[in-house]
């Protein structure tokens, strides 16, 4: 076993036994006691602030953690990443402003946010193009359609370096979705982004907009009965102590993409950005790993804890696939957009990924 991964292994046990002690309480008042590193930081000559919104217990999130503690040792203690999870620096669009501004150099900003400063970002939010594993390593892997994704905050001063996951989107439910007639009787909570919205337009559901913090006592008080997220996060966030159902409708993935100042990493000397980079590759790589066998677990968990796992028939999902079509065609010309910096200048972007990856509209 590499260095890397006992570190990293040590960190992981940390956050279970925190987890399991800190209860809901915790969220409301953040404390990273839990979480400091094992050595001190002070003596680093480059720092890097880093945030993200959610909860270290899931893997795509704990990732942050992986990355300080594996660029302390590979850089010799150059470079200190100050990772803040739990939404400590505030929400995500007030954050990116702060990313964008060089007032922090680092962010983990989940998928359905990152189209406020790159609207290229929306492709993965596109309903059933990118909802599998398979089809996410597939994309990853092809470096041209990959890279061209990441350019997408370029032009904002933003260097995006990879992705890590937190599930897979299907709806946690107060009352039983078993086929698509039954979303009328609902009141869906979605993320505030451009490509949700025009997802549940086309499946005739007029959603409620809500920042992710006004969510536990929204579900609580019946405000909303069905929330649009993963299992995985409605698992460790205890959503199902609330919603005892799960219609697993999987089209699209939840990630994290890792966002970076581009002025702050081009600061760095040369030897440490390619430091820099590989590592922030590889930590995501194998969290991206470890986020499947978390999410597998999550999966074979909910039987077990009282919640109904539902699938709509298909011939409904080919119904709810085919009306997402239309959010394909409505947000191709953000998703196609070209900026001064892009080296790879395709006619049409997201008609090559839809091919690459064998969605048929």
């Amino acid at each position: 076993m590499t260095g890397f991964r006992k570190g990293a292994l040590v960190l992981e046990l940390i956050v279970a036994v925190g987890f399991l002690f800190i209860g809901p309480v915790f969220a409301a008042s953040p404390n990273l006691e839990s979480w400091k590193p094992s050595f001190d930081p002070s003596g680093a000559k480059y720092k890097c602030i880093v945030s993200n919104v959610s909860h270290p217990a899931i893997k795509g999130v704990f990732a942050g953690f992986a990355l300080r503690d594996e660029l302390w040792k590979r850089t010799n203690g150059q470079i200190f990443v100050d990772y803040k999870p739990f939404s400590m620096l505030g929400g995500e669009v007030e954050v990116l402003n702060q990313l964008q501004m060089g007032a922090i150099q680092g962010m983990g900003v989940s998928s359905v946010a990152s189209t406020n400063l790159g609207p290229r970002f929306g492709l993965v939010n596109l309903p059933f193009l990118i909802d599998t594993d398979e089809k996410l390593d597939k994309f990853i892997a092809n470096k041209k359609l990959f890279n061209h994704f990441l350019m997408a905050t370029d032009h904002q001063g933003i260097t995006a370096l990879d992705i890590s996951t937190y599930g897979t989107y299907g709806w946690a439910t107060t009352k039983p979705i078993r086929h698509i007639s039954d979303m009328a009787n609902n009141k869906f909570r979605i993320a505030e982004a451009a490509v949700n919205q025009l997802t549940y337009q086309q499946w005739g559901v007029n959603p409620v907009p809500m920042p992710w913090p006004d969510v536990p006592v929204a579900l609580k008080q019946g405000v909303i009965t069905a929330l649009d997220h993963t299992d995985l996060v409605c698992d460790l966030t205890k959503k199902f102590e609330v919603a005892k159902y799960f219609t697993r409708v999987n089209y699209a993935k939840g990630l994290f993409i890792w966002l970076f100042n581009k002025a702050w990493l081009n600061s760095l000397p040369d030897d440490l950005k390619t430091t820099f980079v590989t590592t922030v590759n590889e930590v995501c790589a194998q969290y991206r790993k470890a986020g499947v066998e978390q999410e597998t677990a999550v999966r074979n968990k909910l039987p077990t804890i009282g919640v109904e796992v539902i699938e709509l028939p298909a011939d409904e999902m080919e119904i709810l696939r085919k009306k997402g079509t239309a959010v394909h065609e409505k947000y191709a010309a953000e998703i196609n957009k070209l900026y001064p910096g892009d080296t790879y200048r395709p006619e049409n972007y997201l008609k090559e990924v839809q091919d690459f990856l064998g969605y048929q509209p």
